[in-house]
């Protein structure tokens, strides 16, 4: 009897990709542009932390935003409403953005005119990580409301996380989340990250990630 062929076909896509977001980092560094993807659960207030970094980082960068979601364009309206140049990438139902949409997306913005450009990925914890986008910086958010333990229940994003923002601090007597608890919990999977304790909602910790942001983007620009 013939023997089985298996051919594992999540395992080429995934490794064709991160070929294609290598070269995306190559393209991206030719034409000194930043590009930073935004990873976190819907309701984790991505698109109030983006709106309060950008108005930071604008002061000494030209900074666009892509938006992306299986449907819809009410972040992308927000953005423009803002003053901030923005498109929106619908992703057919795909709960993620890959290298070569990326390359598609940044193209449309005119990232060759910005020195960053945002990505607010699919909201969802899976998905997002398995992809590698292309971008040089990976900024995972996590709001107090969805708890302490999410480093233990996703370790494959926050893994891939170069900054963590904790979002929501002002919610954080109402709701049943310890700091250092979860950066116990983080150390398992990702103890080298920065961690921002930040509030969108009051414009706490906002500053200083933006610095971070700032001095990490400088060092890629250089």
């Amino acid at each position: 009897m013939e023997e089985v062929r298996i051919i594992d076909l999540k395992e080429s896509i995934l490794a064709d990709n991160d070929a294609d977001a290598e070269k995306l980092r190559e393209e991206l560094a030719k034409e000194k542009t930043v590009y930073i993807n935004v990873m976190s659960s819907p309701g984790s207030g991505k698109t109030s932390s983006i709106l309060r970094l950008v108005e930071e980082l604008r002061l000494s960068f030209k900074v666009g935003v892509l938006e992306a979601d299986i449907d819809g364009d009410v972040d992308t309206r927000t953005m423009l409403d803002a003053g901030i140049p923005a498109i929106q990438l619908h992703t057919g139902g795909m709960c993620h953005l890959d290298a070569d949409m990326s390359r598609q997306a940044l193209k449309e913005i005119g990232s060759e005119d910005l020195d960053i450009v945002i990505l607010e990925n699919v909201g969802n914890l899976v998905c997002p990580a398995e992809f590698d986008t292309g971008a040089q910086i990976n900024l995972v958010i996590l709001s107090v409301p969805e708890g302490d333990d999410k480093p233990l229940k996703y370790p494959l994003m926050f893994s891939k996380a170069d900054v963590i923002d904790v979002n929501k601090t002002d919610a954080m007597e109402v709701f049943d989340f310890s700091p250092e608890r979860f950066r116990l919990n983080l150390a398992t999977c990702c103890p080298d990250a920065p961690v921002f304790m930040t509030s969108a909602a009051t414009g706490a910790g906002i500053t200083e990630l933006a610095e971070w942001i700032g001095a990490r983007a400088r060092e890629i620009l250089a």
